[in-house]
């Protein structure tokens, strides 16, 4: 079992419905569907170029996915994330933009965000003592190789590279297209989010998803309220 913190939009938020549409999964209820042809790209097309941001469920990482460290329960570490929640405030991300991340595209803000950076900060050092050491297997699949000295201390200290002053919030979109397909994928991607684009995003609650075992889907357990004012799911 893995553990993750994911910023998500509510369950039945239209952000969350567009998102099921364009990746066939929804992560509340686990539930799947077949990805029909749209644009440019068949349903075998879309259904390969979004394999991996469906398996993790639509989501922006705070803290990516730990197992338990020895002695740890599941208990404790729910008990934690409802205090924790409850310590922290709703925000709004002033403006998210449709932006490409290499190969990749995602839902990113327009603009730093100083509140969402400090989220992503504390639920990082938060949870750092739940979480397990990185096996050699797991620091191996990073690459620590091909990253920057801050990067990888990050990786070593923290389990994940893109912490602190590397972090930078996304949304996943797609996994890796290739070149020649990324102007027709960036022009599906404004029509089929185009409601999102250039608006706010509340962040009004914390998601806790699970990983059954490795590979599995990524669900949400929990997804709790800031400030215990907001609408409230526990599995």
């Amino acid at each position: 079992m893995r553990y993750a913190f994911y910023i998500s939009p509510d369950e039945d938020d239209p952000l969350t419905a567009a998102a099921e549409r364009w990746l066939g999964a929804n992560p509340f209820t686990g539930g799947t569907r077949d990805l029909k042809p749209a644009g440019d790209f068949s349903a075998a097309d879309l259904t390969a170029l979004t394999a991996d941001p469906r398996r993790y469920g639509f989501h922006g990482t705070l803290k990516a996915p730990f197992t338990l460290a020895p002695g740890v329960s599941e208990s404790q570490l729910l008990d934690a994330f409802t205090t924790f929640a409850e310590e922290r405030v709703s925000f709004d991300i002033p403006r998210m933009v449709l932006g490409q991340l290499g190969p990749f595209f995602a839902l990113v803000p327009a603009a730093d965000c100083p509140q969402l950076q400090n989220l992503a900060d504390q639920t990082v050092r938060r949870f750092s003592a739940f979480r397990a050491p990185l096996s050699d297997a797991d620091i191996a699949r990073r690459k620590p190789e091909t990253l920057g000295s801050v990067m990888r201390n990050n990786l070593l200290e923290w389990g994940y590279p893109y912490v602190f002053e590397s972090f930078r919030f996304h949304m996943t979109l797609t996994g890796a297209v290739p070149v020649d397909r990324q102007p027709a994928m960036k022009a599906l991607l404004e029509q089929a989010f185009a409601p999102f684009i250039g608006k706010p995003f509340p962040v009004t609650s914390l998601a806790l998803f699970t990983e059954p075992e490795r590979g599995a889907p990524f669900t949400i357990h929990s997804l709790l309220p800031l400030g215990g004012t907001s609408k409230r799911k526990m599995a």
